[in-house]
């Protein structure tokens, strides 16, 4: 009894052993474990298991029947695929209790997921397995959604993006605008226009990694067009693959070849440089114009450092408007221009796009202009000289008229020599005063007196004639310099005369007083940018000082001691110069000496002189001639004048008087003033073409204003010869006789 009792305690021992062995080897597992028998009752179970089944853990003992368990799990709603069908869901699961399920996927209430597996046993049970795949659902689910976003993305989107096989090429996804594109290929080598290009491809992908921008040509529906391809590789379900997106170039490469068009085309010298090296990327058409073939555009500057301080002004500011430099053209000539540029990133490095606008037309316009508004000046200050000078002129030419007159009719007339003596004193100051009042008007007038084709050759030798003579006793030699076929110009040639003979006089006294220099010269040449001739007069004497360069052609200004100069002469000469349409200026950079130059039109083709009358006197007979001024010595004046001639004269005293008098008499010739109260000369001028339209032609004024605008006016529309006070008796008859040479003629 003993030994048998003590093999049943060592049986028992051996089952303990035997199910703590399986407990150990069940709870180790991961998955959930539980052992029901043939009578559907819960022989063992793992924590697992429990874990899994934590709404029903209390129940989870040894001896559990399934049905009540089931009926359990349905009346908590442990499981979602159990409410509101309870009794049909625990029928279910009871009739397949002992049926082989392999990973039925169950879903609890709380959201988790079991793939729960029941396996039967050779005894009539069956064993239950549960492995939780609540995180692995949810990443599937999770990568379902980016692939559906990502799809619906692609789809919606007009980027063409492909998705191929890495070894063979065979597309896996394709966009729908890869669709429309490329057609529905198989095979992304389709694409290619040559299958080497794919392999070069494919090889610069393995060696870098990826792909950005690579340019070839691309085959879709027969079509070939340029594109770039940018590419990564990915994993997609296990396999390595290739995503490509792809673009036509077609209309970017259109739009750079019009731009390339458009930037060749532009009027303006454009181009890109890099910042550093100078290197060029692009030049326009003018650019190459204006700067040759060379590819460095450090080599466009006169000097190198202009070039350093333009990329630093360019660097700190980003911009730079209108920079001046000094460049080298084409050529090798040296020129200015202005620089206009912006730094910018082009390929990973600073690049310069800038226009470079030669200054050379502009600056000789600003030159210009600065000359015009220097002459505006000098006319202007000119213009007020001319008031005063006409008005003082005016109140003289009257009683110099007198003086000048008497005195030249009583040298004619007086046989005593001390007598004579005395009288041509008084006439030589007379006539003095006269030229002083002459040079006024002709620096005040706004025309020359009597333009006409002159010689300038003929003019320019004269006058170095006259003012040369008697310097070769100093030392000091005066020459011209002028050729033969030197075309002719239109002037006045006694005021050109006294121009060239003023600077040369000029010339002379600032070598004799400082005792430097020995040399003056006159040259004229046919200018070579305008229809005009430039005459230049130069000496090596001790030149004028800078600080008074700008005011030598100011009215009364000199340097010469008082008494020396009057101030007038090279505001006279600019005067002159100016009036007929020409210029004089100072050369400023002439060194050793002053130089000063004056251009004047060549006289066109069909210009002609004025015709002058014969001064040959006429047969003296009693014609009468109607003498007509306000100032009664001026007027008996010209009347003793005329009758010494033989002529009857009658004199009036006003314009009114004269009218009077030509409705009395028959006149041959009618001498009048201009400017006198009531009916003035105009007014006798219009009487006479209304009334007595024989004496227009044998009309001529004698007057002191010619400055003034209505008197030169009247002067030019009536074309009637005149004279200005004073005059001399010489004048005087010369003027009659030419009047009636000229009516005798007709």
């Amino acid at each position: 009894m003993a030994g048998d009792q003590n093999t049943k305690d060592d049986t028992e021992m051996d089952l303990r052993r035997a199910r703590d062995l399986l407990q150990d080897a069940i709870e180790s597992l991961s998955e959930g474990f539980a052992l029901y028998d043939d009578d559907r009752r819960l022989v063992i179970c793992n924590e697992r298991y429990r874990e899994m089944n934590s709404a029903v853990a209390d129940l989870l003992v040894p001896g559990l029947d399934w049905e009540i368990l089931m009926r359990e799990t349905a009346r908590r709603g442990v499981y979602t695929e159990a409410i509101g069908r309870e009794d049909e869901w625990v029928a279910d699961r009871l009739e397949t209790t002992h049926d082989y399920v392999d990973e039925y996927e169950l879903q609890h209430t709380d959201g988790s997921l079991y793939l729960v597996s029941t396996h039967p046993t050779k005894f009539g049970g069956f064993v239950v397995t549960r492995t939780d795949i609540t995180e692995r659902k949810k990443a599937e689910l999770a990568e379902r959604d980016g692939d559906l976003l990502i799809r619906t993305v692609l789809d919606a989107s007009s980027a063409v993006v492909i998705m191929a096989r890495t070894g063979d090429g065979q597309i896996l996804y394709r966009s729908p605008a890869a669709l429309e594109l490329f057609g529905n290929t198989k095979s992304a080598r389709e694409h290619y226009v040559d299958t080497d290009e794919r392999a070069d491809f494919v090889t610069q992908m393995l060696s870098d990694g990826r792909v950005d921008s690579y340019r070839l040509n691309i085959k879709a529906r027969g079509h070939v067009f340029p594109a770039s391809i940018s590419a990564r590789f990915a994993e997609y379900r296990g396999e390595e693959v290739i995503v490509t997106s792809v673009i036509d170039l077609t209309q970017e490469i259109k739009a750079q070849a019009l731009i390339q068009q458009v930037l060749e085309a532009c009027p303006v010298p454009l181009q890109m440089s890099k910042a550093e090296s100078g290197e060029t990327l692009f030049r326009s058409p003018e650019t190459l114009a204006l700067f040759g073939g060379s590819f460095e555009a450090k080599s466009y500057y006169v000097d190198p450092e202009e070039r350093v301080a333009y990329l630093k002004e360019l660097r700190k500011h980003g911009t730079v408007r209108n920079r001046k430099a000094e460049y080298l053209n084409a050529k090798g000539e040296r020129f200015w221009g202005a620089a206009s540029a912006q730094l910018i990133e082009f390929d990973g490095e600073e690049v310069i796009v800038s226009s470079t606008r030669d200054l050379t037309e502009e600056l000789a316009l600003q030159e210009e202009l600065t000359s015009q508004r220097e002459l505006l000046f000098q006319n202007e200050k000119m213009s007020a000289l001319g008031e005063l000078l006409a008005g003082v002129a005016h109140e003289l030419n009257n009683p110099l008229s007198i003086v000048v007159g008497h005195s030249l009719m009583l040298r004619e007339e007086a046989e005593d020599e001390e007598t004579l003596r005395r009288i041509e004193k008084i006439s030589n100051a007379a006539e003095r005063c006269a030229k002083i009042v002459k040079t006024f008007l002709a620096m005040a007038r706004q025309q020359p007196t009597k333009m006409e084709p002159v010689d300038l050759k003929s003019v320019i030798t004269t006058s170095v004639d006259v003012a040369g003579y008697g310097t070769s006793q100093d030392g000091l030699s005066v020459a011209s310099n002028v050729p033969d076929s030197l075309p002719e110009i239109l002037a006045d040639a006694d005021q050109i005369t006294q121009v060239i003979i003023n600077l040369v006089i000029n010339a002379q006294h600032a070598i004799r007083k400082s005792g430097e220099g020995d040399k003056i010269e006159v040259i004229a040449r046919k200018h070579k940018r305008r229809d005009s001739i430039k005459i230049t007069v130069r000496d090596n004497g001790p030149g004028i000082p800078e600080n008074i360069r700008g005011r030598i052609f100011e009215p009364f200004f000199t340097t010469k001691e008082v008494g020396d100069g009057t101030g007038i002469g090279l505001a006279f000469c600019h005067r002159i110069i100016h009036s007929h349409g020409g210029k004089i200026w100072l050369d400023p950079g002439h060194r050793n000496g002053s130089c000063f130059c004056i251009t004047l039109p060549i006289a066109a083709r069909d210009e002609q002189g004025y015709a002058t009358g014969s001064t040959g006197r006429v047969v003296k007979n009693s014609q009468r001639i109607l003498v007509v001024d306000d100032e009664p010595d001026v007027g008996e004046f010209v009347a003793e004048v005329l009758v010494k001639e033989g002529f009857s004269v009658d004199l009036a005293n006003s314009g009114k008087r004269a009218v009077d008098c030509l409705g009395q008499q028959q006149y041959d010739v009618v001498l009048s003033d201009l400017n006198m109260p009531d009916v003035d000369g105009r007014g006798v001028f219009d009487l006479l073409a209304e009334q007595f339209p024989y004496l227009v032609d044998r009309t001529a004024f004698i007057t002191g204003d010619t400055m003034g605008v209505s008197s030169q006016k009247f002067l030019k529309e009536s074309q009637r010869p005149f004279l200005e006070k004073p005059v001399s008796p010489d004048e005087l008859r010369k003027l009659v006789y030419g009047l009636l040479s000229d009516t005798k003629a007709e």
